[in-house]
């Protein structure tokens, strides 16, 4: 049985992000925030389906499809940042980290919707509600994963802190599996959480320095099925993006 996210209605969010350390938006509270209806975010679903595979995968897997872009957000204004390579301090990813990965970039059409300036603008709102008005070095992650080793990891580095400031997980889509369990403990404590992100384009928004978090493996809904889970993770970063 899955569990369903502690959902927090829209005009709490920040507060709840500062109190616990997350807090959950569900499809509706995405959609007011960006003035939409959630229903029309579903033209972003195509660019899922081109996502190359990474090839960065020191477990062997063949289980994740992956873009990468990076991005400055300073209020309402976003402006597309030199295509870099996604770096990562062993300290925080312990299995990829301290490697310069590159990654293709994320599709043109997919950043002239005019949701995604919207969506990154809304969510750099809350990072700086919560840490405090500035510019944010943001990083984008469309990712898919899926069963065809008949088992997917959506965080192979276990549960971990990204090294940034806030961290939001978009569930785009979840096709013919089970599991990817949202797991979210307190770094300093013994406090924890788990929930499972069903409902597409519900968000999970995490304060980086508060929490750790993981998703557990994904296998088939079917015996011999195949499925996947689709998510956008954002990364809001200040003073600068991650790098050797």
């Amino acid at each position: 049985m899955m569990l369903p996210p502690p959902v927090t209605p829209l005009d709490q969010i920040d507060t709840t992000l500062a109190d616990q350390g997350f807090a959950v938006l569900d499809a509706e509270g995405a959609a007011r925030l960006l003035g939409t209806d959630a229903r029309a975010l579903d033209a972003w679903l195509p660019h899922w389906d081109r996502l190359p595979p990474d090839r960065y995968l020191k477990d062997g897997g063949r289980y994740r499809y992956r873009r990468h872009g990076c991005f400055i957000v300073d209020g309402e204004q976003v402006t597309l940042a030199p295509h870099r390579p996604h770096w990562q301090p062993v300290e925080y990813n312990a299995l990829h980290g301290g490697i310069e990965r590159h990654f293709e970039p994320i599709e043109p059409a997919l950043l002239a919707h005019p949701l995604w300036n919207r969506w990154l603008v809304a969510m750099a709102a809350r990072a700086s509600a919560l840490k405090g008005a500035q510019r944010w070095f943001v990083e984008a992650h469309p990712f898919r994963i899926d069963t065809t080793d008949g088992i997917g990891r959506p965080t192979p580095e276990g549960a971990h802190r990204d090294g940034v400031d806030l961290v939001t997980v978009t569930l785009v889509a979840r096709q013919g599996i089970k599991g990817a369990e949202t797991r979210v403990f307190a770094a300093q404590g013994r406090q924890g959480q788990r929930f499972t992100l069903s409902q597409p384009w519900s968000t999970l928004l995490l304060d980086d320095e508060r929490v750790i978090h993981e998703s557990t493996p994904i296998q088939p809904a079917e015996p011999g099925g195949h499925g996947h889970r689709d998510t956008l993770v954002l990364t809001f970063r200040a003073n600068g993006f991650q790098g050797p």
